[in-house]
């Protein structure tokens, strides 16, 4: 009934990570002080780190910090902004955590710096194609990479989403990202993928990828990493509630990132999304019991 989930071995400077027994939930935590999907941003060291050890005893199996909104619109910061946000709580979650510290960033100077102080996965939303030296700064660590499919820039992404294939430019432009990856040094066995819902694609465009995510599997080869968390191509289908209050619509959006064999979900709310992960869990391990 439900597409099967290849398994993968992701290696990671502490040891493998294991893909495809079950879906993994990596939690978000933007320190920042204009997410646009936090009712209460994290602006401060402390905060994060609070935040960040209670998402792990909620069930998240990697955590992602983000020092820079990339909402639709933004304008970003620099890169010295961006690493004091961000280095404090790495170094010290680091320390602290049992999980898989990722960094959201396409800065190869902020990804460097990172990794030294504890990071070992870094989630680039360009897909290398802001500061493709970073994948040059991920190959020397051994650390993993995320790639994710975007195209131009937050503030005027879309103005890109114009497909006339969706799921074959979609596909093409990650292979895209990945040549340059490998070009770098960076193992496959290191990579993940991100078809970037929400990212330069129309609220068609985005259920189409979540629709479709068995067929970018199968061209990809790859783990995929599946982040619809109160997106705004939501907003017509809740009748426009702010992100904030959209985890019901996120649930139903992760659940069919699940039943599709998804990899990993990326949310915020990470104790309801685990119970949603288990739940969507089982019903595909019946569904493939019934099917076998």
């Amino acid at each position: 009934m439900f597409p099967a989930r290849r398994f993968y071995t992701v290696q990671l400077p502490a040891g493998p990570l294991s893909l495809g027994e079950r879906c993994l939930v990596m939690g978000i935590l933007n320190v920042t002080p204009d997410s646009f999907a936090d009712a209460s941003p994290v602006v401060d060291s402390l905060s994060a780190i609070d935040r960040a050890i209670r998402m792990e005893e909620e069930g998240a199996d990697i955590l992602d910090i983000g020092g820079e909104s990339t909402r639709p619109g933004t304008e970003g910061v620099t890169a010295s902004e961006e690493l004091a946000r961000v280095l404090p709580v790495v170094k010290t979650l680091a320390e602290r955590l049992r999980i898989p510290i990722s960094v959201d960033t396409y800065r190869a100077e902020v990804a460097r710096a990172a990794i030294v102080e504890g990071a070992s996965i870094i989630n680039d939303i360009s897909g290398l194609r802001y500061e493709p030296e970073l994948a040059t700064v991920v190959a020397r660590s051994r650390a993993a990479l995320v790639l994710m499919h975007m195209r131009g820039r937050p503030k005027s992404m879309y103005a890109e989403a114009v497909y006339h294939d969706l799921l074959g430019e979609v596909a093409a432009e990650l292979k895209a990202s990945m040549t340059v990856a490998a070009g770098a040094g960076v193992a496959a066995e290191r990579v993940i993928v991100d078809p970037g819902v929400g990212f330069a694609k129309r609220p068609s465009d985005s259920y189409g990828v979540l629709a479709h995510l068995p067929t970018l599997a199968s061209a990809l080869d790859r783990p995929m990493l599946v982040g619809p968390s109160r997106k705004s191509f939501m907003r017509s289908a809740l009748a426009g509630r702010p992100a904030p209050e959209r985890d019901w619509g996120t649930a139903a959006a992760v659940t069919a990132a699940v039943l599709a064999g998804a990899h990993i979900v990326r949310v915020h709310a990470v104790r309801e999304m685990v119970q949603v992960v288990r739940v969507a869990e089982e019903v595909r391990t019946a569904g493939q019991r019934a099917g076998g």
